[in-house]
């Protein structure tokens, strides 16, 4: 069994017209959101082998919350540049290049190849993964490499507007 949760960056700011997209920051909702998330997330009690970033600042502060609220250390924490504003393709690639070692996976990314990657794995998604939104897809299967389309289940779906 393999367990991927795919959690699209929290929300960011657009103030500085003149920062690059990849540094771009969260903005004030995404950093009440983010360790919220992080924290329904912990109450779960369910454990990751290892979370997975893209670089950009926004998914990465975000995946820092999660690490910190888990205690995830910087062991089974990985930055992957390639997710930055991936396509379906390259997070397929992502994700079948995941170790085995590693049962149970966080990605960090953006829209809108995460929300496709969502329907691409498990055809009964939620659609359009909202910031801050979070999955889980359970793989019936022994290697990532064996990941393909409708093999996963999604377990749940959560994001920070949901009503507990």
């Amino acid at each position: 069994m393999r367990t991927l949760y795919l959690c699209r960056h929290a929300k960011s700011s657009w103030a500085d017209p003149g920062q690059s997209d990849h540094e771009r920051p969260l903005n004030e909702r995404g950093l009440h959101d983010a360790p919220e998330m992080a924290r329904r997330f912990s109450e779960r009690g369910e454990q990751l082998d290892l979370i997975v970033a893209s670089d950009a600042n926004r998914a990465l502060t975000t995946a820092r919350c999660f690490a910190n609220e888990s205690r995830i250390g910087s062991d089974r924490f990985q930055l992957q540049p390639k997710l930055y504003h991936a396509s379906i393709d390259m997070i397929m690639q992502v994700v079948a290049a995941l170790p085995d070692s590693a049962r149970s996976v966080m990605l960090f990314g953006h829209n809108p190849g995460f929300s496709e990657a969502v329907e691409y794995f498990a055809s009964d998604g939620p659609g359009e993964l909202p910031t801050c939104g979070l999955v889980r897809i359970d793989f019936p299967l022994d290697s990532w490499r064996a990941t393909s389309r409708d093999l996963g289940t999604l377990v749940w779906f959560d994001y920070p507007k949901r009503i507990a």
